[in-house]
C-alpha cells in the first residue's frame, strides 16, 4: 500500500494556512519577530514534526526536507505582520479552509501510519495528532489550555471521526486508499462543519458526586 498524499500546492497552502494561526497568536500578544516565527512554525508544522519524529520516527520530518514547507510558512509570518488587521475580519472563512485541513492532514498521518505497520488505533491516533498537533503546541507556547483539551465545538471529535472511517475502510473492508481517503476528509468535513453550523458542542466530563 501506497499512502495516501495531497497535492504539494495544497500541501503548502494548508501550511500557510496553519502557520497564520500561530502569527496571529503572536500579533494578538504583542510578539516580536521572534515569537510570531516560533508560532507559526509551531502551528504550520506541529503536527508532522510529531507524527514524524515522535510517532513514526522514519527520518527527519517532512517539513525539514522540503523547501516548499519554509516558504509557505515565511509567507504566513509576512502577510499576518503586514496584513493582521484585515486577516482577522476572515475568521468565518478561516474556519472552513482549517476545517479543510484538519481533514487532508488526519488522512495523510493515519496513511503513513498504517504504511508503517502500526495497528488500526494507533493509526487513528496518528491521523488526528497530525491533524491537530500543531494547534495544540501553539497553544502551550502561549500558555493557554490547548483547544482540543476544553469543551466546545468539535475538532478533535470531527477528525477523530473522518480518520477512523478512513482506518476502517482501508483495514476492515479493503476499499481504493484514494476512495478511503475521501470518504474520510468528507466526514472530518460535514462533523467540522456542521458543528460550527448548529454549534455541537462537548461537555464537560462531571464527577459522579458533582450530579
Amino acid at each position: 500500500m501506497s499512502p495516501f498524499t495531497i497535492p504539494p500546492a495544497v500541501d503548502y497552502a494548508a501550511v500557510f494556512l496553519f502557520g497564520m494561526t500561530g502569527a496571529l497568536a503572536a500579533t494578538r500578544r504583542g510578539h516580536d519577530v521572534i515569537g510570531l516565527v516560533v508560532l507559526a512554525f509551531a502551528a504550520g508544522a506541529g503536527g508532522g514534526f510529531l507524527r514524524d519524529g515522535l510517532i513514526l520516527q522514519n527520518g527527519p520530518p517532512a517539513v525539514l526536507l522540503d523547501g516548499g514547507y519554509a516558504v509557505s510558512l515565511v509567507a504566513a509570518c509576512a502577510v499576518t505582520w503586514v496584513f493582521h488587521a484585515r486577516v482577522e475580519r476572515f475568521a468565518k472563512p478561516f474556519l472552513v479552509l482549517d476545517a479543510l485541513g484538519v481533514a487532508a492532514y488526519g488522512v495523510v498521518g493515519a496513511s503513513k501510519a498504517l504504511v508503517a505497520g502500526l495497528s488500526p488505533a494507533a493509526c487513528v491516533f496518528t491521523g488526528v495528532v497530525n491533524a491537530v498537533g500543531g494547534g495544540m503546541i501553539r497553544d502551550v507556547l502561549v500558555r493557554e489550555e490547548p483547544l482540543m483539551l476544553k469543551p466546545g465545538q468539535f475538532y478533535a471529535v470531527a477528525s477523530a471521526a473522518g480518520v477512523a472511517a478512513f482506518v476502517l475502510m482501508v483495514t476492515a473492508m479493503h476499499a481504493p486508499v484514494e476512495a478511503a481517503a475521501a470518504v474520510g476528509m468528507a466526514v472530518t468535513l460535514m462533523v467540522r462543519l456542521l458543528s460550527i453550523r448548529l454549534n455541537w458542542t462537548t461537555r464537560p466530563v462531571r464527577r459522579p458526586d458533582d450530579a
